[in-house]
C-alpha cells in the first residue's frame, strides 16, 4: 500500500486580505486544523510597508493577529513592502513552513478581468506544485452593501461613561475598545457602526451621535497599549 501520511504530517497556511472575511477564513483553517490534528499559519500581503498603513488596515492586521493567537495558530506572518506578485509571496512562506494545504477567499471576477489580468486561483494552482488548495467563497453582496452605506473606516475607541459607552477618537486611560468606526455616509453626525475584537470573537455595535446603542460587556481583562 505504500507509505501513509500521518495527520501530524499536515501543515495549513490559510491567507487573509483585508475585509470582513478575513476571520472567517481564519476560522475556517482553525476548524481544518482541529479535524487534521495539524498546525495552521496565517498569512497576509501587501505591497505597502506598514507604517503607511491606514487605520481601517491597521486594524484589520491587529484583530488578525489576536485571533491568531486566540485559537492557537503556529505563527501569524505579515509580509508587508512585498513587490512580488502575490502568488509567489505565498509560495515562498508555503514551501519555507512544509505547508500541505491552502486556504484562500474566492473574489467575484469578472471574465474580462481573468482574460486582462489572469485568474489568480490558476496562478496559485501553477506555483503550489503538490498543495493542496482550499477555496472559501467571498460575499459579494455584505461587500458592495457595506461599501454603499459607509465611508471609510477610521480608528476609534469606546470608553464607558454613566450612561453607559462613547465613541471617542483620542487615547485614553478609560478606554475599553479598542476599534474601527464606519460612519453612515450623507450624515453630519458620528452615525455608524463600530468593529471591535473581544476574546477572541469580532464584534460590531450600532452608534448614533457618538452614544453605543446596544448593551456590551466590559473587557474581562483590560490590557490597553498606548
Amino acid at each position: 500500500m505504500g507509505d501513509v501520511k500521518s495527520q501530524m504530517d499536515e501543515r495549513i497556511l490559510v491567507c487573509v486580505y483585508y475585509g470582513p472575511n478575513g476571520e472567517r477564513l481564519i476560522r475556517r483553517a482553525y476548524e481544518l486544523s482541529k479535524l487534521s490534528n495539524s498546525p495552521f499559519y496565517v498569512l497576509t500581503v501587501d505591497q505597502l510597508s506598514s507604517d503607511e498603513f491606514d487605520a481601517e488596515k491597521a486594524s484589520y492586521i491587529e484583530q488578525w493577529r489576536e485571533l491568531s493567537e486566540e485559537l492557537g495558530a503556529e505563527r501569524f506572518i505579515l509580509k508587508d513592502d512585498e513587490s512580488r506578485p502575490i502568488v509567489k509571496a505565498i509560495k515562498e512562506v508555503a514551501y519555507k513552513n512544509n505547508v500541505t494545504q491552502v486556504i484562500v477567499g474566492e473574489h467575484p471576477q469578472n471574465r474580462w478581468e481573468e482574460i486582462t489580468k489572469g485568474s489568480f486561483v490558476n496562478a496559485l494552482l501553477r506555483e503550489l506544485v503538490f498543495i493542496d488548495i482550499h477555496i472559501v467563497s467571498v460575499d459579494r453582496a455584505l461587500k458592495v452593501a457595506d461599501e454603499a452605506m459607509y465611508e471609510k473606516g477610521i480608528r476609534g475607541f469606546l470608553k464607558r461613561d454613566e450612561q453607559g459607552f462613547v465613541l471617542t477618537f483620542a487615547k485614553s486611560k478609560e478606554i475599553l475598545f479598542e476599534g474601527v468606526f464606519y460612519k453612515e455616509i450623507g450624515t453630519d453626525f458620528n452615525n455608524g457602526i463600530f468593529k471591535y475584537i473581544c476574546g477572541g470573537t469580532s464584534h460590531q455595535v450600532k452608534v448614533l451621535e457618538e452614544r453605543v446603542m446596544e448593551d456590551i460587556k466590559d473587557p474581562p481583562n483590560i490590557n490597553f497599549k498606548k
